[in-house]
C-alpha cells in the first residue's frame, strides 16, 4: 500500500484503493470549484486526471483557487495546477489541456475513455455541450452549478439537475437542456443562497492595474458587465463534494463487485 493513502485505505480497503488508482477522471474548468476537486481527487489516490481550462492565473483568483499563488500570476491555470498536483503525488498521471471544451475539439480529451467527468465550467453553452457529450458517451458526470454570490457552504446541496431550486445557473441549464431535447439525468452540486453585490467594490481586472494581462491583451473579464463575488469556503466545499461523489462512486462499485464475488 502506498503510504500516502494509508489513512484512506483504512476506510475503504486495498481493492478500492487499487480501483481509485486505475481510474481516469476529467475535470473541466479548474477555477474556484474545479481546482479543489482536482486536488481532492489526487489526494484520494486517483491515478490519472485530465484538467481542462484556457485561462491564466489572475491576482483575483488568489482568494479561491488552489493553484493561485502570487508567483503563479500570469501562468496558465492548468500548468500551475499540474505542477501542484504532481507535487502532491509524483506517480500520478496528469494531462493538462490549455483550452476550452467545445464541440470542435471534443475529440482531444478522450471523454469516452474516462471513468468520470467533473463539470466546473462557467460558460453555459460549453457546459450544455459537455453534459450532452458525456451523457451520450455513457460516462458518469457530476456538475457544479453557480457558486458565486454565496457565503455559507452549509447550504450546498446534492441533487438531480431536475430537482434543483433557487440557483439561477441551474435554471438556465434546465432550460437549455429542454430546448435541446435532453431528458437524461445527472447529479449536481448547487446552493439556493443568493447574496447581493456590494457595488461600491470595483473589480481590478480589465484595467491598467490588472496583473494577469498576458501579451498586452485584457483578461476575459474586461468585457463582462457584472463580475460576481465568490468565497473559497463555498467554492472549495463544492469542489470537495464533487470529488467525493467520484470517490464514493468508485468505492461503492468496488463493494458491489466484491459482494457479487
Amino acid at each position: 500500500m502506498n503510504p500516502m493513502f494509508q489513512r484512506l485505505g483504512l476506510i475503504i480497503g486495498q481493492s478500492a484503493l487499487e480501483s481509485l488508482e486505475a481510474a481516469r477522471v476529467l475535470v473541466f474548468g479548474v477555477g474556484g470549484v474545479g481546482s479543489w476537486a482536482a486536488e481532492a481527487l489526487i489526494r484520494s489516490g486517483i491515478g490519472c486526471i485530465g484538467i481542462v481550462d484556457s485561462d491564466a492565473v489572475c491576482i483575483t483568483n488568489i482568494n479561491r483557487q488552489t493553484q493561485a499563488v502570487f508567483g503563479n500570476i500570469g501562468k496558465p491555470k492548468v500548468t500551475a495546477l499540474k505542477d501542484r498536483l504532481l507535487g502532491i503525488n509524483p506517480s500520478c498521471s496528469v494531462e493538462a489541456f490549455e483550452t476550452v471544451f467545445s464541440k470542435e475539439n471534443v475529440g482531444i480529451f478522450g471523454i469516452e475513455k474516462a471513468d468520470y467527468v467533473i463539470d466546473a465550467i462557467d460558460s453555459l453553452s460549453f457546459k450544455l455541450d459537455l453534459i450532452e457529450t458525456a451523457f451520450h458517451a455513457g460516462v458518469p458526470l457530476f456538475s457544479s452549478m453557480g457558486m458565486a454570490q454565496k457565503l455559507d457552504p452549509t447550504k450546498l446541496q446534492v441533487a438531480d439537475i431536475w430537482d434543483t431550486h433557487g440557483c439561477p445557473l441551474a435554471r438556465l441549464v434546465r432550460q437549455g437542456l429542454r430546448k435541446r431535447g435532453f431528458d437524461g439525468s445527472f447529479t449536481v452540486v448547487f446552493s439556493p443562497e443568493r447574496l447581493p453585490l456590494h457595488r461600491e467594490i470595483t473589480a481590478m481586472c480589465g484595467n491598467e492595474r490588472c496583473f494577469c494581462s498576458v501579451k498586452n491583451e485584457m483578461d476575459w473579464c474586461a468585457s463582462k458587465k457584472v463580475i460576481n463575488g465568490s468565497a473559497v469556503t463555498v467554492t472549495a466545499s463544492a469542489g470537495m463534494i464533487l470529488a467525493s461523489l467520484v470517490v464514493n462512486a468508485i468505492v461503492d462499485h468496488e463493494k458491489a463487485v466484491e459482494n457479487v464475488l
